[in-house]
C-alpha cells in the first residue's frame, strides 16, 4: 500500500500542524460523535434518494458498525479506504467509520470514469475499495460492514491525515489533497461560528460529498453542532424547491448554478423558500449582480464565501458588514487565516489594495499534496499559492479579480475574464455569464461571451452594454452566444474547457 504522509509541513514560528495552540482540538471523530451523542434524538442526516432519516443515535451505531467492518477487513490506523458513490448517506457513515479507525478516508467522485478511477486507486492503494455497487445495491460490501462488530473508542490522534480529496480543474491531471484531522475539525467548529448557525439549522447538500464543499458543509459543519443535513444524489431545481418548502431549509450553499436554476425552474415562488435565511455561494463567477438579485428573489441574506480544496472557505462575511461589501468582494479571512497579495513572478507582496497572486496561510491549510514536487512547486515558507489573481484591502476584504490561467490576451492586452463577467452580470436581462478566449490570427485571442439570459442578448446588446458602462473597447466581447445554462465541472464551476472549444467554432 502507498504509505500516505504529509510532504508539507508549515515552518514557521505558529506551526498550525502542531499542537497546543488555539487551533487545536480533539480528532474529527471525538469532536463529530461527542456532538451527536449530547443530541441523540435530533434528526442530524436524511437520505432523500431513500427517504432514510437518522438521529444522532442512529448515526453513531451505523459508524460504529461499518468501522467494526472494516477493521474485520484489515484496516488499521493510517490505511486508506476508498469507495464511490453519489451523495448517500453511506458516504458520510463511511467518512466517519475511517476517522474512528484513524484511517484516511479517499472519496471518489461518482461521475469518474474508469480510467480516472483506476489512475486515482494507483494513488491512494487503498486497503478497502468500495465501488458504487458495493456500496449500495443488491449484495453490496457495505451491507456486510454493517455487521461488524461495534467500534465505539477512537483510535485517531489529531494529527493524523483524515482524508485524500482530489482537485476539479478544468485543466491538467487532478492533485491529491491531503487533509489532517486537526485541520478539519478546527474547519467544522469554526464555519459554525462564522456561519452563526444553530442547532434548528437544516441545510440541503447537492455538492459532491467527494469534494471539499461537500465535505465541509455537508459532513464536518453539520456534524460539529449537530444540525440536520440532506444529501441529494441528483440535482433537480424542481426538487430543491419542493425540499426546501417542505423540510423548512435554512441554510444552502454551492456555486451560483445552483441558485440560478432554482430561481428560473417553473414551479419556483418566493413564498415556496421563505425559510431560507442565509445562503453562501462560492467559486468562480459570482459577482455583486448575482449576490443582490439573488438576495431578492429568495428574501434571505445571501453572502460570497472564498475557499479551495487546499484552504477551504478561508474568508466569508458577517451578518454586521455592510451589504454592499459583502456583495462585492469574497468578504474577510475567517479565524486565523492570513492572507498576502504577492507579485506573480517575484513573490514580493503588493500594498494593500494593489493586484497581484493571493497566497494564504492558515489552520486549515492542506498537509500537502500526495506528490511531495506538486508541494514544493505550491508552497512557498509556509504560504501556499493559489493561483488567483486578488486585491486585499486596508480592511482585509478581498476580492479576487481573475486567475493566473484565466487570462484573455487581446493583441498584447490582458483582459481577466472575471471582469468581464462581473460587467455582463450586472446587466438586467442576464442570469449568468462566462467569458473566454477564442482564437484569433491577427491578435492572438479575442472575447467570447456566453450568457443565460432572461430575454433576447446579442452582440449589439453586449456592446451598447459595454459602451454604457464605459468599458475599454478591447475588454469588450466580440461574440456573444445564448444558451440555455453553462456547462459545468462536477463540483458546479463553468466548464471553461468545454466553452473554449464552442467558442473556437462559433
Amino acid at each position: 500500500m502507498t504509505d500516505l504522509r504529509p510532504t508539507y509541513v508549515h515552518p514557521r514560528a505558529r506551526d498550525y500542524g502542531a499542537a497546543g495552540g488555539p487551533w487545536d482540538g480533539p480528532s474529527l471523530d471525538v469532536l463529530l460523535t461527542t456532538a451527536a451523542r449530547r443530541a441523540p434524538r435530533r434528526e442530524v442526516l436524511v437520505d432523500e434518494s431513500v427517504s432514510l432519516r437518522l438521529t444522532g443515535r442512529d448515526l453513531d451505531a451505523r459508524v460504529a458498525a461499518v468501522a467494526g467492518g472494516l477493521r474485520a477487513a484489515g484496516v488499521r490506523r493510517h490505511d486508506v479506504v476508498a469507495w464511490q458513490s453519489p451523495n448517500w448517506h453511506e458516504s458520510i457513515v463511511l467518512y466517519r467509520a475511517c476517522w474512528r479507525l484513524g484511517a484516511i478516508a479517499a472519496p471518489v467522485h461518482h461521475l469518474a470514469g474508469p480510467g480516472d478511477v483506476d489512475r486515482i486507486l494507483a494513488i491512494v492503494e487503498p486497503q478497502v475499495w468500495l465501488p458504487r455497487e458495493d456500496v449500495r445495491g443488491p449484495g453490496a460490501r457495505y451491507d456486510k460492514l454493517l455487521d461488524g462488530e461495534p467500534v465505539i473508542e477512537s483510535a485517531a490522534h489529531a494529527a493524523d491525515l483524515a482524508a485524500v480529496l482530489f482537485t476539479a480543474g478544468s485543466t491538467g491531471e487532478p492533485k491529491a489533497v491531503l487533509h489532517t484531522q486537526r485541520g478539519l475539525a478546527y474547519k467544522g467548529r469554526i464555519m459554525n461560528l462564522a456561519h452563526r448557525l444553530r442547532p434548528d439549522d437544516a441545510i440541503v447538500m447537492p455538492a459532491p460529498l467527494a469534494h471539499v464543499s461537500g465535505l465541509v458543509n455537508g459532513v464536518l459543519v453539520p456534524g460539529a453542532r449537530p444540525w440536520r443535513v440532506h444529501v441529494v444524489d441528483r440535482w433537480s431545481p424542481e426538487d430543491a424547491v419542493a425540499l426546501i418548502e417542505r423540510e423548512q431549509i435554512t441554510f444552502m450553499i454551492g456555486p451560483p448554478t445552483f441558485f440560478v436554476t432554482m430561481m428560473a425552474t417553473s414551479g419556483f415562488t418566493p413564498e415556496r423558500v421563505k425559510s431560507l435565511r442565509l445562503v453562501s455561494a462560492g467559486g468562480t463567477g459570482i459577482t455583486a449582480a448575482f449576490v443582490e438579485e439573488a438576495s431578492r428573489t429568495l428574501g434571505c441574506r445571501v453572502k460570497r464565501s472564498y475557499g479551495s480544496t487546499e484552504a477551504p472557505t478561508i474568508t466569508t462575511s458577517a451578518a454586521r458588514d455592510p451589504a454592499r461589501r459583502a456583495a462585492s468582494t469574497e468578504g474577510r479571512p475567517i479565524g486565523m487565516v492570513e492572507l498576502r497579495v504577492s507579485d506573480p513572478i517575484t513573490g514580493t507582496p503588493r500594498r494593500a489594495g494593489q493586484p497581484g497572486e493571493l497566497w494564504v496561510r492558515g489552520p486549515e491549510l492542506f498537509a500537502g499534496y500526495v506528490d511531495a514536487g506538486q508541494t514544493r512547486a505550491a508552497v512557498t515558507r509556509g504560504w501556499l499559492r493559489t493561483g488567483d489573481l486578488a486585491t486585499v484591502d486596508e480592511d482585509r476584504w478581498l476580492t479576487i479579480v481573475g486567475r493566473l490561467k484565466d487570462v484573455i490576451i487581446r493583441g498584447g492586452e490582458n483582459i481577466a475574464a472575471l471582469e468581464v463577467e462581473g460587467i455582463l452580470e450586472a446587466h438586467p436581462d442576464v442570469r449568468q455569464a462566462a467569458a473566454v478566449g477564442y482564437p484569433d490570427a491577427r491578435l492572438g485571442e479575442r472575447v467570447c461571451a456566453f450568457v443565460v439570459a432572461t430575454r433576447p442578448f446579442d452582440l449589439e446588446h453586449c456592446q451598447a452594454w459595454f459602451a454604457e458602462r464605459g468599458v475599454a473597447k478591447f475588454k469588450t466581447p466580440e461574440r456573444v452566444v445564448q444558451i440555455d445554462e453553462l456547462p459545468t465541472l462536477a463540483a458546479g464551476k463553468p466548464d471553461k474547457a468545454a466553452l473554449r472549444e464552442l467558442a473556437a467554432k462559433a
